[in-house]
């Protein structure tokens, strides 16, 4: 499919070079990668202030929404990292973000708290997709009442329909009244989450298994024993074969009773009818430790989605242990041969989003970021990375799920 890239003139950059780009634009679907706040040769601004980097990151979205002939009016979903020890109130980092947003601009968010970001003095890094028809006219969407979900500021909605596409703002065990539900067990607070993802799929007619895509994020640390638990009461929900899927743990949500929080993407037909895909579990990819309903890769029409790469064995067991730079070549050739039996390759990837085990600082940034930018050719996709303390699994250091776009079957 054809594509269109964006670099703004100015603007930031990392101090390497690499093939991605700042945002891409494929049929109806605009990728932007995640925006901070650099100078075009790297340096952060405006260190450690949440507020002002939070403003100068949506003018950079706009810039990039903008070279791709759209605007943040067509936003659909936010995936914002911040910096937060659990001194900063998760609503109020929305409400920034929110106040650089104009009317008519309402989508679904999530925001993840993390120990820190790739650069000193980094505390912001903003991701997101838009949506507008490739004849330039917007695209028709309706939206989620907000008392299906965890409470929301404005202008963010519960979820959002636009064309074929669904996507659900992150669900928190949390009632109207703000009170956390579930504390201390995040099996029940799982089954709580999930659903309120069923409810909001519900209001466009949709079900569990019309779902494409879904991200847990919750607390805990690396290994079986904060992953196994959550992970089979979330996977409970799904048919097999089911969608393609990312889990990640972070230290801590922003209210330390809040174990866990999961969104997904889902698409039905315009006219509301399910629509076809095809799944791939390729033979020579890696399995979790438990049997679980997702698979690897999905298509859907000309969408593509991957479940979260990584270096394990088909016992769930890291693969060059603690080797950041081995384990990115081993993802990406998952990557490559997933894509390959959706009949696409690098090539047709639009975003590419990492989570990696690091510190604050460029090292381990750069120890994996040149690595999976090789894969694809110049121009390349949008792309995120984020640093974490620790991954799923003992001695596994990276995951990285991607988005492309094919003609479809």
């Amino acid at each position: 499919m054809d594509k269109h890239h964006c670099w703004p003139e100015g603007h930031w950059n990392w101090p390497i070079t690499v093939n991605h780009k700042h945002g891409v634009r494929c049929g109806e679907m605009i990728w932007v990668g995640g925006q901070v706040n650099l100078t075009p040769d790297g340096e952060v601004l405006n260190k450690g202030d949440t507020a002002a980097q939070a403003k100068a990151v949506m003018a950079n979205f706009a810039r990039v929404l903008e070279g791709l002939d759209c605007d943040l009016e067509d936003l659909v979903t936010l995936l914002c990292f911040y910096v937060n020890d659990g001194s900063m109130d998760e609503c109020t980092f929305l409400e920034m973000v929110g106040a650089c947003l104009p009317d008519g601009c309402r989508p679904a968010v999530n925001a993840v708290p993390v120990p820190w970001l790739a650069y000193d003095g980094l505390v912001v890094e903003i991701e997101g997709y838009a949506m507008r028809r490739e004849n330039g006219e917007r695209m028709p969407r309706s939206y989620a009442p907000d008392e299906l979900g965890s409470p929301l500021p404005k202008p963010f909605v519960q979820g959002v329909h636009s064309g074929k596409m669904i996507f659900t703002s992150a669900q928190y065990p949390i009632d109207g009244a703000g009170a956390v539900l579930h504390t201390g067990d995040i099996v029940e607070q799982t089954k709580q989450v999930v659903s309120q993802v069923g409810a909001v799929l519900g209001h466009f007619g949709a079900v569990y298994d019309d779902t494409v895509k879904i991200n847990r994020w919750y607390a805990g640390g690396s290994g079986v024993g904060d992953f196994e638990a959550a992970a089979l009461a979330c996977a409970a929900h799904f048919s097999e074969p089911g969608p393609a899927a990312t889990g990640v743990p972070i230290p801590r949500h922003a209210n330390a009773d809040v174990l866990i929080k999961i969104g997904v993407v889902a698409m039905l037909g315009e006219d509301g009818s399910r629509l076809p895909r095809k799944h791939v579990w390729p033979d020579s990819l890696w399995d979790w430790h438990v049997h679980l309903p997702y698979k690897h890769g999905l298509k859907c029409e000309e969408m593509i989605f991957l479940g979260g790469q990584v270096s394990l064995n088909k016992n769930g067991e890291a693969v060059n242990p603690d080797d950041l730079s081995a384990q990115t070549h081993q993802a990406m050739v998952h990557i490559g041969t997933i894509l390959n039996e959706l009949g696409a390759d690098y090539d047709d990837t639009c975003k590419v989003m990492t989570v990696y085990k690091g510190d604050c600082g460029a090292e381990a940034l750069n120890a994996n970021l040149p690595i999976r930018s090789s894969y694809f050719s110049n121009p390349g996709p949008a792309t995120t990375g984020v640093p974490l303390p620790v991954l799923a699994y003992d001695s596994m250091v990276i995951e990285i799920d991607v988005f492309a776009m094919k003609e479809k079957d």
